[in-house]
């Protein structure tokens, strides 16, 4: 197993397995350690995977979770007042992501939460498993919440690219245009014997619409006895779209293109909400209290912050490693977080935090092997 070059992760006690190693383990997969967990680098060409994500639709295993189940009657109110965004608006299948800050307004975790009839469902990372759920005990207090790690018992495939809602309404009879974002509804998942076109019994699972890049796609939830059936009929769907399975060098690739910050590699600890530039996305003003919200607002009516996440173009086909130093006019100004090569055009990207006179689009910065440019984020799209 080989870790990726270009991405740091926190430090985990051990590797994490994805539930799906038997399965990769005659594919010639290339593995590597993504979020603490062993998943896929490549499953033998990255340029391949890269085009299924762009141009019609790619498997990927998200099995790098954690998953928090809350019950109780006093459940909404109190991760309401713990979480940045609004929960206690959340109808039944509806979500919405969220940070979960200290009290300096810190970010100890990305947290999504799922609105079920009986509980609500959290999604997070298995990295951070067991300080997470030490971390939302403690606000446990006087409100009557019951809070379950059920992190063995769930597993996540996803299916993204523009082809992906056409696969998603073949398999499970799901149309993701009449969801909203971060949508779920239950579904079962139609399969066939190979051998005689014999209907088998479906596989349930709970199904997220999720659209990186504003083009709709799915996660799938299920049971992890289910996952190895559950990667097997969503591959041969979509193969016959023209896509396939893709790994994390293409997949991270891609996030970067799309501007898409990852938890634990461009943002975490060591930044509050408006560095990362998470204030729009994951945090709402109009909800009232919740931990670290007096940060948040000294921050947000101050206007400004000294260093912030960026867009990196980078000259040459050397890719950064995290940690990467970047400075202008030889004086230090940030560091990258993260890098990948993409394709179509071919080039380098990344993301880092640079300080604020850095931070203007076509700043051109230097690092040890070559110029990083500071661009917008997404990059324009081409075929």
């Amino acid at each position: 197993m080989e870790t990726p070059s270009t991405a740091k992760t926190p430090e985990t006690a051990k590797t994490i397995d994805t539930p799906l190693a038997v399965v990769y383990a005659g594919t010639g997969a290339k593995m590597g350690l993504w979020f603490g967990c062993a998943l896929p680098n490549d499953f033998g060409n990255a340029e391949a995977e890269y085009r299924y994500l762009n141009q019609s639709v790619a498997l990927v295993d998200k099995n790098y979770r954690a998953y928090l189940a809350f019950t109780g009657p006093d459940r909404v109110r109190y991760l309401n007042a713990i979480l940045t965004n609004n929960i206690k608006d959340l109808a039944a299948g509806q979500g919405t992501v969220s940070l979960l800050l200290n009290p300096q307004g810190h970010i100890l975790a990305e947290i999504e939460t799922y609105a079920l009839a009986d509980r609500l469902f959290c999604v997070s990372y298995a990295m951070i498993r067991e300080q997470l759920a030490s971390w939302m005990d403690k606000y446990i207090i006087m409100d009557d919440v019951t809070l379950r790690d059920e992190t063995e018992r769930w597993g996540t495939l996803a299916l993204e690219g523009p082809k992906a809602a056409a696969v998603v309404k073949d398999v499970a009879g799901v149309d993701l245009s009449q969801l909203n974002e971060l949508a779920s509804v239950d579904a079962e998942i139609v399969r066939f014997a190979q051998d005689d076109n014999i209907k088998r019994a479906p596989i349930p699972c709970r199904l997220v619409k999720r659209s990186p890049g504003g083009v709709a796609a799915a996660e799938f939830v299920g049971e992890r006895g289910q996952l190895t059936a559950l990667w097997e009929v969503l591959l041969e769907a979509a193969r016959k779209q023209g896509g396939g399975p893709a790994g994390y060098t293409a997949l991270s690739g891609r996030r970067l293109e799309l501007g898409v910050p990852w938890f634990g590699y461009d943002f975490g600890e060591k930044q509050i909400p408006h560095e990362a530039g998470l204030e729009n996305s994951h945090i709402s003003y109009t909800k009232g209290c919740y931990t670290g919200q007096e940060i948040v607002e000294r921050v947000r009516s101050r206007g400004h912050v000294n260093r912030r996440r960026v867009g990196l173009l980078f000259s040459g086909d050397a890719v950064p490693e995290a940690g990467a130093a970047l400075t202008l006019e030889g004086k230090e100004a940030g560091n990258v977080t993260r890098a990948a090569r993409i394709w179509y055009p071919a080039r380098v990207i990344g993301m880092g935090y640079v300080r604020k006179e850095a931070e203007a689009p076509g700043t051109a910065l230097q690092w040890a092997g070559g110029t990083a440019m500071v661009v917008r984020l997404p990059l324009e799209m081409k075929s």
